[in-house]
């Protein structure tokens, strides 16, 4: 189907896609990867360096610093309160 454009939604130009800002207490992790699995847009990465009770602990992924669209599902997912993400305004 060469020569087909992309659908655009009738409201594009009022629509504004949230940004958000992520916040990672790594003394709190235990290092399950739910966050780092269950974020949509893949913001999350896991860090080769370790908490102080010897996990890996999620951080922004580099390059991804403008992706979060504070869904806060890594709050949600997360068992032990680590992780949550704040809207933005620009």
């Amino acid at each position: 189907m060469a020569g087909v454009s992309i659908r655009q939604p009738l409201d594009k130009a009022i629509v504004k896609i949230p940004r958000g800002q992520i916040y990672i207490i790594p003394d709190r992790c235990k290092g399950c990867r739910f966050c780092i699995d269950f974020c949509p847009r893949d913001v999350l990465v896991e860090t080769s360096d370790m908490n102080a009770k010897g996990y890996h602990y999620p951080i922004v992924a580099e390059g991804k610093e403008e992706e979060c669209i504070a869904c806060q599902f890594c709050s949600i997912v997360c068992p032990e309160f680590a992780i949550y993400s704040e809207e933005i305004g620009e």
